[in-house]
């Protein structure tokens, strides 16, 4: 059922079985975080006893390092299908699809989504961080060969540093999937729940400024310097 290495005692059950406490196990971090999940409430709900869990996993530190390599597991199999269905689009087309793929996965697996969301702001447990910088190193080892590809047939701004260019791009797309989950995260944005048609032009602006920002300017075009802010009268200058 999952493409990751398992506990053997767990790997061995059916995976109706596998799927169904990992179904309980994620509903139980997402809606209580690492500290305060209890493995009482979960061996209540799968109606089995305590010490399968410990069998199965060690500890609630095993339970949830299955739950975060499964997490991993789905992003992969889902950005994979992207680098392959845009294998012969462009950059911009590219991380429009990647940004569209992370809505749908949220809207599709909230539970995960809110499970990291309470890793980042919430509390902090054992091994938050290495959950979190294999998070983001995930990120880089995507973001990079495209952002690699873009600079090779000339779609990107040649005087790009690439690891800068993958650190931005992965903090503007992570800082986007947040705001439309997390209300105070959007700061006006609109993009707090917002409807798919409004979501699809958030996208499309969101590329249009990648697009301005990051991306080669036309051949024989200059990139436009921002104009210089109006001087005013200078006697109603503020000194």
């Amino acid at each position: 059922m999952l493409a990751m290495d398992l506990p053997k005692t767990f790997s061995r059950l059916e995976n109706d079985k596998q799927q169904r406490i990992l179904d309980t196990a994620i509903e139980e971090f997402a809606r209580h975080g690492f500290r305060q999940a209890s493995l009482n409430r979960v061996v209540q709900r799968l109606g089995i006893a305590k010490g399968s869990i410990f069998q199965y996993f060690g500890n609630k530190e095993g339970l949830f390092q299955v739950i975060f390599g499964h997490a991993v597991e789905m992003v992969r199999r889902s950005l994979r299908q992207v680098k392959q269905e845009t294998a012969e689009s462009d950059f911009f087309e590219r991380i429009r699809k990647s940004l569209l793929a992370g809505i749908s996965f949220i809207d599709q697996h909230p539970r995960i989504y809110q499970i990291y969301l309470k890793m980042i702001f919430q509390e902090d447990f054992p091994l938050r961080t290495a959950f979190l910088q294999q998070v983001h190193l995930f990120s880089a080892e995507y973001l990079r060969p495209m952002v690699q590809r873009g600079l090779d047939r000339g779609e990107l701004r040649q005087d790009l540093d690439p690891d800068m260019t993958v650190f931005f791009l992965d903090a503007l797309m992570d800082r986007f999937l947040q705001a439309y989950c997390v209300s105070f995260l959007d700061a006006g944005a609109g993009l707090y729940q917002a409807p798919p048609d409004q979501l699809d032009k958030k996208v499309k602006e969101f590329i249009r400024l990648l697009r301005e920002g990051i991306g080669r300017p036309p051949h024989g075009e200059p990139r436009r310097e921002p104009d210089p802010p109006p001087m005013g009268d200078p006697d109603k200058r503020t000194p």
